[in-house]
């Protein structure tokens, strides 16, 4: 419930972006990727710039948030992340997607 309301203020305070940024925080995403500087996986920046113009890359993307990957950033493979659910996955991507 919690994380609900956190998300609704940030969307009532900040807009959608803020929300996503507060859920990437709450999903505990950042603790591998930023917003613009690489640490143990890509900057999210880094990610809407290569993916960017792509089709059906959003359902894609949300699959790895949730199932977790490998290969295409380097040989750190990204674990799953149980904690995040679909919708969440797909809120996730677009916002990373609108990044410039």
């Amino acid at each position: 419930m919690h994380l609900f309301l956190s998300a609704a203020l940030g969307a009532a305070v900040g807009g959608p972006a803020q929300a996503s940024e507060e859920l990437a925080k709450a999903k505990n995403c950042v603790m591998c990727h930023s917003v613009d500087k690489k640490i143990l996986g890509p900057a999210f920046k880094d990610v809407a710039q290569k993916y960017a113009g792509q089709q059906g890359v959003d359902a894609k993307l949300a699959e790895k948030v949730m199932k977790g990957g490998s290969g295409v950033w380097g040989t750190m493979a990204m674990p799953p992340n149980p904690q995040v659910s679909e919708a969440e996955a797909k809120q996730l991507v677009q916002w990373i997607l609108s990044l410039k």
